[in-house]
């Protein structure tokens, strides 16, 4: 057998082999593994460039190597499942640098990291100024997390108290002028209503090259031809309007009639419509 039909085929197989492998040993980012990780895969990498390129030429003794690595690698990531002790043997534990909005110095220094090198991962988070964070903490993929002083974070409508409608991941139901089936399953429509909505907006499915559903029941269109305008849907802001000013002429009517009994019948019936305004907001505005 020739030299490049050698090679060929020892790298398909190992290609395979290799895919399998990293699969069992699971899902891990490559930026956010963790320096033991990082070894495994780098020597099984190795490995199998070795096996590939024929300078370990026993392929049997190449994938027993191989096999060793991810046995191992396997076996110590089912024992940390089981035991912290192991756990933090493996992957290492987290470190405080930053602990009531004070620098732990001691930990930075043993964390091998320069006061600019906090500062410039801190930057990273879009934390530009030191006396915002009152907690951060070094994790052991290296990769650092930190905590905002309370009156520090951003407004939430929880602070606000105000209700928010519970919202679903957007489903994309169009994808490159193909009607996609099982999203819009999962949401509960179907063909027709994405040609009726396209119908409405004035555009060819074939023009589509994205759509998207969002928890609201809205579509989203992006179009190959960039320079068609796609009306807004506003049929939501029209009907909160409509019912807000239906309130306000309740109220109005209750102030100019002189007649007691119409007086209190407007005005129950506008703080009726004023309970039912509160409590469709979130769904109705955004």
């Amino acid at each position: 057998m020739q030299d490049w039909m050698e090679i060929l085929i020892r790298s398909a197989a190992l290609f395979f082999i290799v895919f399998v492998l990293i699969r069992l040993i699971g899902k891990r980012h490559p930026s956010r593994v963790t320096p033991f990780y990082f070894v495994v895969y780098t020597v099984m990498s190795l490995i199998a460039a070795l096996i590939s390129v024929n300078i370990i030429q026993n392929v049997v003794f190449g994938l027993l190597a191989l096999g060793t690595w991810a046995v191992f690698a396997l076996l110590l990531d089912y024992l940390a499942l089981k035991s912290k002790a192991v756990h933090d043997l493996v992957n290492g534990k987290e470190t405080v640098l930053i602990k009531q909005g004070k620098i732990m110095e001691e930990n930075l220094k043993r964390a091998r990291m320069t006061g600019e090198e906090l500062l410039r991962e801190l930057r990273r988070k879009n934390i530009f100024n030191l006396s915002d964070v009152e907690f951060a903490l070094l994790e052991t993929t290296g990769e650092i997390n930190a905590m905002l002083k309370s009156d520090k974070v951003p407004v939430t409508p929880r602070h606000l108290e105000r209700k928010v409608a519970p919202q679903s991941e957007p489903q994309t139901v169009i994808a490159d002028g193909n009607i996609l089936d099982q999203p819009l399953a999962n949401i509960g429509l179907n063909r027709r209503w994405v040609l009726t909505e396209l119908e409405k907006a004035g555009v060819a499915l074939e023009n589509v090259f994205l759509g998207q559903v969002d928890s609201y029941g809205d579509l989203y269109l992006d179009l190959f031809d960039d320079a068609v305008q796609l009306p807004q849907a506003k049929v939501k802001d029209l009907l909160y309007a409509a019912l807000e000013k239906s309130q306000a002429d309740l109220t109005a009517f209750s102030l100019e009639t002189e007649n007691e009994q119409a007086k209190a019948m407007y005005q129950r019936n506008a703080d009726r419509l004023k309970t039912v305004l509160e409590n469709i907001r979130p769904y109705l505005l955004r």
